[in-house]
């Protein structure tokens, strides 16, 4: 029977989702995990892959169990052996087509940035000093609705067939000290939030002008394009599925 596993991970020590034959990953962690606890060989699908160093508020894979168990000892179980900073929410019995990458509808990252140096928060947010202005990154923030090939935010080497994907919403605000940024889609292009986020403050420190943002996109071209926000301000916070 397939099942989907609801977690999160803080990703500071991992290299990524995806299995690497050389360093940790969170996805390996799981596999190893599973297998003890259940004494069978487990080997997880992941709705996607983050990057060295990204967290994940909300995750989901999905595995095919023989055995029967108790979801709530499961999840007690698992959450026993695991490191710290990964958590088992929820075990979810689906359908046995159900396929947690594939039918996912939309995903929704945040990128956080403190504008103070907080020594609480230095491994999940970016500290950056510089006054930016918010209401102009949220001016080329809706430039994005306007657009569906997004080649110049993604990494140059990369496998894709396509470079399109559908943005639903992408906007700033403020906490405090903090600026976060949310932005969704029903598919995202490797680095391309954090492609987004740089070229995004370079609007906000008056840089490039919004006429500029949306040259950039129109060129398809990643070198036009701002830096790549640093990995550990973010966060991978919501996925969702027509049946859960």
């Amino acid at each position: 029977m397939r099942y989907f596993i609801k977690l999160a991970y803080n990703g500071t020590n991992y290299h990524g989702w995806q299995y690497q034959p050389n360093a940790p990953s969170v996805q390996e962690t799981l596999n190893k995990s599973l297998s003890v606890v259940l004494n069978s060989e487990v080997n997880l699908m992941g709705a996607g892959r983050t990057d060295t160093g990204v967290h994940a508020k909300e995750m989901f894979a999905h595995v095919d169990f023989e055995t029967l168990f108790e979801i709530k000892s499961l999840v007690h179980k698992l959450n026993s052996y695991l490191p710290k900073d990964i958590v088992i929410y929820d075990i979810i019995p689906v359908h046995n087509e159900a396929h947690a990458r594939f039918d996912a509808t939309k995903r929704t990252y945040e990128y956080h940035i403190n504008t103070f140096k907080d020594v609480f928060s230095q491994d999940g947010s970016w500290y950056y000093h510089q006054e930016l202005d918010i209401d102009i990154m949220n001016e080329a923030s809706k430039l994005l609705f306007n657009h569906t090939d997004f080649q110049c935010f993604s990494k140059v080497n990369t496998d894709v067939n396509t470079f399109y994907c559908t943005i639903f919403e992408a906007y700033w605000r403020q906490e405090s000290d903090k600026l976060v940024f949310t932005i969704s889609a029903n598919r995202f292009l490797r680095n391309m939030v954090r492609a987004i986020v740089g070229t995004l403050v370079y609007v906000g420190l008056h840089k490039i002008t919004l006429e500029d943002f949306n040259s950039i996109i129109v060129s398809k071209n990643r070198n036009e394009a701002g830096f790549s926000v640093p990995a550990h301000g973010l966060y991978l916070t919501k996925i969702e599925y027509d049946y859960l």
